[in-house]
């Protein structure tokens, strides 16, 4: 795995583990908003926790105050991450894309992904433009037509940097 890899990888474990503590809390994200006098906007903290968005120190710590936990607990556990293995990804909700890493990437495979999400888009109406969600059926037809499973699919869209974590 390669230095970036391993990066986007943490990413998502702090993220979840933000998202395990505030559920713990039972916040909603709109309450750590309302909580931390706006500081942390509950889209951004939604970013934090999909791993779409790294956090630094300095907000690691003024979160953990926010929740009245110690910092080291908003990071994961050495026992939940290993980075040697790919992911077991939870497919059945589908997942979303990030459209704007997906006009910026190169690459044949990518230019077919794109071109199948165009027509997705199209076909839902959805113009947003940012992100969009795949959905499990469209994500198993896209597989099929590059000749990999779903979670390979899944993964190397990962490796690629243009998947998001679902919410």
């Amino acid at each position: 795995m390669s230095d970036e890899e391993h990066e986007n990888a943490g990413g998502i474990y702090v993220g979840e583990r933000l998202r395990a503590i505030r559920r713990q809390k039972r916040l909603s994200l709109q309450d750590v908003e309302a909580m931390s006098g706006q500081e942390f906007k509950a889209s951004v903290l939604g970013a934090y926790e999909r791993g779409e968005r790294a956090i630094s120190v300095p907000r690691l710590l003024r979160l953990a105050h926010v929740y009245g936990v110690p910092a080291e607990q908003l990071l994961p556990r050495a026992e939940d991450i290993d980075l040697t293995e790919p992911r077991r990804i939870d497919l059945s909700q589908g997942f979303t894309l990030d459209l704007v890493r997906l006009r910026e990437a190169d690459g044949d495979e990518v230019r077919f992904i794109a071109r199948y999400v165009d027509r997705v888009a199209l076909a839902r109406q959805d113009f947003n433009g940012r992100v969009m969600t795949i959905r499990s059926d469209d994500l198993r037809i896209l597989a099929w037509a590059l000749g990999s499973s779903p979670e390979e699919l899944a993964n190397r869209l990962d490796t690629l940097g243009l998947r998001a974590m679902a919410v």
